[in-house]
């Protein structure tokens, strides 16, 4: 996605290096409210697989959510019994509240999240994360709707959860397969500038999470997982329901509105070191030629329908500059928005006042060729009209999108050059891993957000360092049987 500001703060994907062993590859986040019964019996089962199967170094990080049992006593007593588990404690509910708390602080290259109810076989986390660790994706989600996964579950909780997927690829052109697996992998640079962008701390976080990065062009890697459904659940299925399709709403009207600065989040073109030096070359040409023809279809087809109109009431001179006109600012509009990524009001009426230029060039191409068929015969039948004006329209085509591509919305990533070349330097020592909540809290607060919104009040003029680090295997593969449901 382009805009007329930057092109992105994401520099391109890299492979986690093996190196020296110090801050884990991977934390592992259990969001838990209330959990008392089942706490204890999820974190060390998933430590033991992680011990078994994961070969860098890994923490398991205990959010509570305000929990009222003793939850919280039971996390503290696995955190002094096992070294690679912390603890966390929130005073405030919310599923997208705790992630967001422990994604912000955690200095692991790869941030991931599970239910505490290990709904999902654990046998799929290591292709969860593996695509992250590799470079190859940005995220990662578990998919109970994939073809190959194996699923277990009511079909109440069925219908319910394909429903809803319907209603994403419906309003918000979702294509992602499921949004409601608790089961998902984020890169922490990624995080550290999405994360901003998010404003749901309950449910909703996860949908809102993935449609954001799959709009900004974000890859985002599906897993199919084998999942038992859980009957002792205490999510609250209509209010968790109402609260998505309010944020559903939200975010479908902050797309719409183009008020989301997605273009932060874009990647260089080619991830490969080899693809950086490349020079002179067209960004997104493909994209657009197709987004463009698309729009010069709807916009040749609703010109000539303004044309037969005008034409009943009106010379056909007449007739050709009204529809011309209509149809002009229309397609400015649907190029600007659709083939060009140009979002939000900056610019809108400059581009207007220059796709009005380009308008008056094809004007004058259909009006002389409408005005050298009146030479040839004095009264031409209307369907010649409309061949002759369907030829001179073909023409001016190719003529805007040279001038809306060259001139109206050029590609301005340096002021220079066309081509975005990655600058590397090497980041900061990430700091030590804090295990209190508290001084998560002071770190998020610092960084510019609101611990009870996380809204991010200099989120555009603020650049976020890499958080690779230097990894190495700790542990050697192990066959983790399948464990018994």
């Amino acid at each position: 996605m382009r805009t007329d500001s930057s092109p992105g703060d994401l520099p391109a994907r890299e492979h986690l290096p093996a190196g020296s062993a110090g801050t884990p590859v991977l934390d592992v986040v259990i969001p838990v409210y209330n959990e008392e019964k089942d706490l204890q019996r999820c974190v060390v089962r998933l430590h033991e697989h992680l011990e078994r199967t994961f070969p860098y170094a890994f923490r398991i990080t205990v959010a509570d959510n305000a929990s009222t049992d003793t939850t919280p006593r039971v996390a503290a007593r696995l955190e002094s019994q096992i070294p690679e588990v912390r603890s966390c404690r929130l005073e405030l509910k919310g599923r997208g509240r705790a992630l967001r708390t422990v994604w912000s602080a955690s200095d692991a290259p790869v941030l991931a999240y599970m239910d505490v109810d290990l709904s999902t076989d654990l046998n799929a986390l290591l292709p969860l994360v593996a695509p992250l660790i590799s470079g190859h994706s940005d995220l990662a989600i578990g998919s109970r709707l994939a073809r190959s996964s194996r699923v277990v579950r009511g079909a109440k909780r069925e219908f319910i959860s394909r429903g809803y997927n319907l209603i994403l690829r419906g309003s918000l052109q979702a294509r992602f397969s499921d949004a409601q697996c608790g089961f998902k992998a984020i890169r922490r640079d990624v995080a550290q500038v999405l994360l901003p962008l998010i404003e749901d701390t309950g449910w909703f976080f996860d949908t809102e999470m993935l449609v954001l990065a799959e709009r900004a062009g974000l890859r985002i890697h599906e897993v199919p997982v084998d999942w038992v459904d859980d009957p002792d659940s205490t999510v609250h299925i209509v209010r968790t329901a109402t609260d998505d399709l309010k944020g559903v709403w939200r975010v479908g009207r902050a797309l719409g509105t183009g008020s989301l600065p997605l273009d932060r989040l874009a990647r260089p073109f080619g991830d490969d070191p080899r693809d950086r030096d490349l020079t002179d070359v067209p960004g997104g040409l493909a994209r657009q030629l197709v987004g463009f023809c698309v729009v010069g279809a709807l916009s040749t087809l609703f010109y000539l329908l303004l044309y037969s109109g005008f034409r009943t009431f009106s010379g056909s001179q007449v007739a050709n500059a009204l529809a011309l006109l209509v149809s002009a600012v229309a397609n400015t509009a649907a190029n600007r928005r659709l083939t060009f990524g140009v979002r939000g009001r900056g610019g809108a009426v400059r581009h207007q006042a220059q796709g009005l230029v380009v308008f008056g060039i094809g004007l004058a191409l259909t009006s002389g060729s409408l005005a050298a068929l009146n030479a040839a015969t004095s009264s031409p039948a209307h369907s010649t009209e409309l061949a002759v004006l369907i030829a001179a329209n073909l023409a001016a085509t190719v003529l805007r999108f040279l001038l809306f591509r060259a001139w109206v919305f050029p590609d301005r990533r340096d002021g220079t050059s066309s081509t975005v070349v990655a600058q590397h330097t090497p980041a900061a020592a990430p700091p030590p891993y804090d295990n209190t909540c508290d001084n998560a809290h002071d770190n998020i607060r610092d960084n510019g957000y609101d611990t009870d919104g996380f809204r991010a009040r200099d989120a555009a003029d603020r650049t976020w360092g890499d958080a690779t680090v230097q990894l190495q295997p700790v542990r050697p593969y192990d066959h983790d049987p399948r464990d018994a449901r």
